[in-house]
């Protein structure tokens, strides 16, 4: 038996949900928007979300550091341009000047 790809066990019910019903509504952002009762922007913004959730679950950082940065951003307590900023300068060791 094969088992669930890591970024699928590290979303929340409620992605999964949003997923499943993206999927049987054949990609259609507009049935989204429909089924949701909310605008396509808005429908638009939580895929984007979702998507950066799986990039970030994906990416196979070792460092704590950058995933903590990662999953700030995602969960939007940390702006994504701040959350770059900060990571690249970690990378470059510049946080600690």
């Amino acid at each position: 038996m094969n088992e669930i790809p890591q970024w699928i066990a590290e979303l929340g019910e409620e992605d999964l949900n949003f997923i499943k019903k993206f999927v049987l509504a054949s990609g259609s952002l507009k049935e989204m928007a429909e089924l949701y009762h909310i605008t396509y922007p808005t429908v638009r913004a939580r895929l984007n979300r979702v998507i950066e959730q799986i990039r970030a679950s994906e990416e196979k950082e070792d460092d704590a550091y950058i995933r903590l940065i990662k999953k700030l951003a995602i969960e939007e307590k940390v702006e994504f341009d701040a959350a770059a900023v900060l990571i690249r300068e970690y990378r470059k060791g510049g946080l600690y000047e």
